[in-house]
């Protein structure tokens, strides 16, 4: 064969995959360490990863398991000690009730995403997404070919979901509503009234499900609580498929263990999916994960509180910076302030600002400090600053984009 009939491989890949993009927050992450590598110093405000380390019991509970040669395939769905873990966690932090076989174990809450979009969408199926959102949902509904529909909030309304326009966006043809609480990248808390008015709107909509995002549920901030949209609208747990993990809570991202908890019809076609492609989660990290959910819960209590004053630390700091406009989230460990102010403006040397991508840009280049645009969270000009790193790095951080900032002309 000629070198001239071998096809490119571009025109070899799946419409599919050349449909979505790469994930921009892992792009940011390998640009620092490619700056980093490079000798520049760079404070990095982009990652949504704890800087905290892994709770000791739940390391020593992996190495107790290891010793004991638990270290074999387990069941497609996750080990029965985890699923049972899960069911007490559930009942014991949210108030639900859910059988271990209504329980599915995946590698990192993404895969279980992934996985339930990719048994119930046909192509064509729409999936409503509230922006902000968490940038992977449009290219995990495209990839299993959906369509995402995105509903925009306003800053005015805490960037939340209004039951009129979930009423509006939902037509024949929808098949999930994806909710996030605490919100990824804004913090948005929902409160229990808040998810009741959106659960009356679902009810006039049977075919409508509901997943729910609650991987940041142990980062509420100013006396708010995390209420779980199904325990809200509890007429809706048949059709619903809450989403959570270790990773955030109990500062686990590397040991990828996530869930679902659902109708045991969809656990079952994610189960099946699971088994013939990643056969099991990470037997080890099951095992540490049954201590991080069933043993002390001191560690995301005192994560909370930490995360809690450098939310407040980086809004105070940022005041001084002209041109961004930052408030107080209620949950996660994101800021998410408006650069509207920045638009317009040029650099010292000369160039114009004319997107919040561009801002990102002279800030990593003329600053040292990562940051990501909010244009690629579905709406712009803002930016989503991660506090989740140590008290030096955001007064270094934010001291860096104050004099940025006021450079500007």
């Amino acid at each position: 064969m000629s070198l001239q009939s071998i096809p490119a491989a571009s025109a070899f890949l799946s419409h599919r995959i050349t449909a979505i993009k790469s994930s921009p927050s892992m792009a940011a992450k390998a640009l620092v360490d490619q700056l980093r590598a490079e000798g520049r110093d760079i404070i990095d405000f982009t990652i949504g990863e704890p800087d905290l380390p892994t709770p000791q019991p739940i390391v020593d509970a992996a190495i107790a398991a290891m010793r004991a040669g638990e270290t074999k395939y387990t069941g497609a769905s996750g080990t029965p000690a985890l699923r049972n873990a899960i069911v007490t966690k559930l009942r014991r932090d949210n108030g639900l009730t859910y059988d271990a076989n209504e329980i599915v174990v995946g590698n990192g809450g993404k895969h279980i995403i992934f996985d339930a979009l990719a048994v119930t969408l046909n192509p064509g199926d729409e999936v409503i997404i509230h922006a902000p959102y968490w940038l992977s949902y449009p290219d995990m509904v495209k990839v299993n070919e959906g369509v995402p529909v995105i509903v925009t909030g306003s800053e005015e309304d805490a960037f939340k979901l209004l039951p009129a326009q979930l009423e509006a966006a939902i037509t024949a043809r929808t098949k999930w509503l994806i909710l996030n609480t605490p919100n990824n990248p804004t913090g948005t808390v929902y409160s229990e009234d808040e998810l009741r008015a959106l659960g009356a709107v679902l009810a006039r909509h049977p075919h409508v499900w509901v997943m729910s995002d609650e991987i940041y549920e142990h980062f509420v901030f100013d006396g708010q609580r995390h209420v779980s949209p199904i325990a809200a609208m509890p007429s809706l747990k048949g059709r619903s498929l809450i989403i959570n993990g270790a990773s955030k809570g109990y500062a686990m991202t590397g040991w990828r263990i996530g869930y679902g908890a659902g109708p045991i019809a969809l656990i079952q076609a994610i189960t099946k999916l699971i088994s013939q492609t990643t056969t099991c989660p990470n037997a080890v990290a099951q095992a540490a994960a049954v201590a991080a959910f069933g043993g002390s819960q001191e560690a995301p209590r005192q994560a909370a509180a930490l995360y809690e004053g450098r939310a407040r630390l980086m809004a105070d700091l940022l005041a001084e910076a002209q041109g961004i406009a930052i408030g107080r989230p209620k949950g996660a460990f994101y800021h998410f302030p408006c650069v509207r102010d920045l638009i317009g403006k040029r650099t010292p040397e000369g160039r114009l600002l004319e997107t919040d991508g561009d801002i990102v840009q002279y800030f990593t280049e003329c600053a040292g400090v990562a940051t990501l645009e909010g244009s690629v969270y579905g709406v712009g000009p803002y930016l989503r600053l991660s506090f989740a790193t140590s008290d030096a790095a955001i007064r270094e951080g934010c001291r860096r984009l104050v004099v940025a900032c006021n450079a500007l002309r």
